[in-house]
């Protein structure tokens, strides 16, 4: 308090420009926290926003004249983000996820499981998922050539599999 009965809210709220940004966090990440708590009443979202505008002043820390106004703007501003972002999401829920329909066997599986893994992967891609044999190549890491002859060999295979 000066003479005048008044308090000098500069020596309340700490001077404007800390010496060091550890001494900003130190000074201030209580009050911080405590506004975003206020502000979320949530008090894992306020530390994590408030985190998130301790680093954006770190990282902004030569340019910025008064880091408390800055820093104290950046949480206010998260914590609108967040409001705004759980509004958004109460407003469009995500779609449920399709199951996916159990996986059935083909027919063929007992006689593609006879075959080599690098034949029967060949075969898989070239065949179930429609690859040509230049993406069934590239998938194994392998040429065009050693590819076709992969998805040959493993064809004739099979035959004689089936055929048994």
């Amino acid at each position: 308090m000066d003479g005048t009965g008044l308090v000098d809210m500069r020596t309340v709220a700490g001077p404007e420009r800390p010496a060091s940004f550890e001494g900003l966090y130190q000074a201030q990440y209580g009050r911080m926290l405590r506004l975003a708590y206020v502000l979320t009443d949530d008090h894992a979202v306020a530390e994590e926003l408030v985190q998130d505008a301790f680093v954006g002043v770190y990282r902004k820390w030569a340019d910025v004249g008064e880091p408390v106004a800055y820093l104290r703007r950046a949480v206010v501003n998260a914590c609108r983000s967040h409001h705004r972002r759980r509004f958004l999401e109460r407003r469009h829920p995500p779609q449920p996820e399709r199951p996916v329909p159990p996986y059935e066997p083909d027919s063929l599986w007992p006689e593609l499981r006879r075959l080599s893994p690098r034949r029967r992967t060949a075969l898989l891609l070239r065949f179930y998922e429609d690859l040509s044999v230049a993406e069934v190549a590239q998938a194994l890491g392998c040429g065009q050539q050693t590819a076709k002859s992969l998805i040959h060999r493993g064809l004739a295979q099979l035959r004689e599999e089936v055929t048994r």
